[in-house]
């Protein structure tokens, strides 16, 4: 690698530490604060003159600070010179406002896209976006990592017997599917239907035999844990052995860590995209670091070799 600096805001700063140290790089030195009337400084401790710039940010809560931290530093750098300017969006933020499905609302992950490129960004690495699609938003590279590979080794070494992947809804069977390939085992659906803007999941029905059965669910994101929970009360109800979950987000919002808690899940298996507050971290949630594909899809990029292999779901 050559003429490489990654920086890391204030909220990323563990996660893009990881990534340095296993790159063998240092971190990028900067200055985030606010002034006394709330607005944002930020300033390069270093030059970025003619270099190759990675910029990393989460969405750790207020997101909308997270946000306006990061557009302030794309702007820093675009103004420093920078040669290249790639933000690292280990969970891009709005992701589920991705389309107009009901009157006279925003599509808000297109306004994030739109904002970033005006602010200067060259390249967007980010990880299993709530909607693929989001993607076309873009009119620079977007690169989208998975954690499906992540997931699949974990449960595989964990030498389950007897496993079933169940898809939550019939939004999700096809990556269920594409997981139940990899271990080679049934699929079961679950008739799920939503209830507006609630975020309240309602199950009514089971495809597929469950009982008896170690039952694996897979998701992009687990943020109220509504549906999850749902999920796992219907199988277990039907006779599911055991129930574990992944997801590549950990949201972890409002009631999720009491549900989580109180539910027959016995362990939901998250990366480390976000943040995850100590206070959160209860005995069923096992966090395992994706820092690594990142800095993987890093180095490919500095040197300018493919990435394909890194997100292909089909793998």
């Amino acid at each position: 690698m050559k003429d490489i600096k990654i920086f890391a805001c204030n909220s990323a700063e563990e996660f893009t530490k990881e990534i340095c140290d296993t790159l063998g790089l240092p971190l990028g030195q900067k200055e985030a604060f606010k002034f006394a009337n709330d607005n944002n400084f930020v300033q390069l401790k270093e030059t970025v003159r003619d270099q190759d710039v990675f910029i990393v940010q989460t969405t750790k809560p207020p997101v909308n600070e997270r946000i306006m931290e990061l557009l302030i530093t794309i702007e820093a750098l675009r103004r420093a010179s920078a040669a290249r300017i790639n933000v690292v969006l280990p969970y891009f933020m709005y992701s589920r406002s991705d389309k107009k499905d009901q009157a006279r609302i925003p599509v808000t992950a297109k306004l994030m896209a739109t904002l970033l490129e005006a602010a200067g960004a060259d390249r967007i690495i980010t990880c299993d976006l709530h909607n693929p699609a989001i993607q076309a938003y873009f009119d620079i590279n977007c690169d989208r990592l998975t954690a499906k590979h992540l997931l699949e080794r974990y449960f595989k070494n964990k030498n389950l017997k007897d496993i079933v992947v169940v898809a939550t809804d019939a939004g999700s069977s096809k990556k269920a599917y594409k997981y139940s390939h990899f271990f080679d085992c049934p699929l079961a659906l679950i008739d799920k239907r939503r209830e507006d803007n609630n975020d309240k999941a309602v199950a009514t029905n089971i495809i597929g035999d469950i009982e008896g059965k170690t039952a694996l669910i897979f998701d992009d994101e687990v943020s109220t844990a509504g549906t999850l929970v749902e999920a796992a009360n219907i199988l277990k109800e039907h006779g599911a052995k055991e129930i574990y979950a992944g997801a590549a987000h950990g949201v972890l919002v409002g009631p999720a860590i009491e549900r989580i808690k109180n539910s027959p899940i016995k362990e939901l298996v998250v990366t480390n995209t976000i943040p995850i507050e100590p206070e959160k971290m209860i005995d069923k949630i096992k966090v395992v670091s994706i820092a690594p594909l990142f800095a993987e899809a890093i180095k490919r990029l500095n040197e300018s070799q493919p990435l394909g292999d890194l997100f292909e779901y089909d793998k």
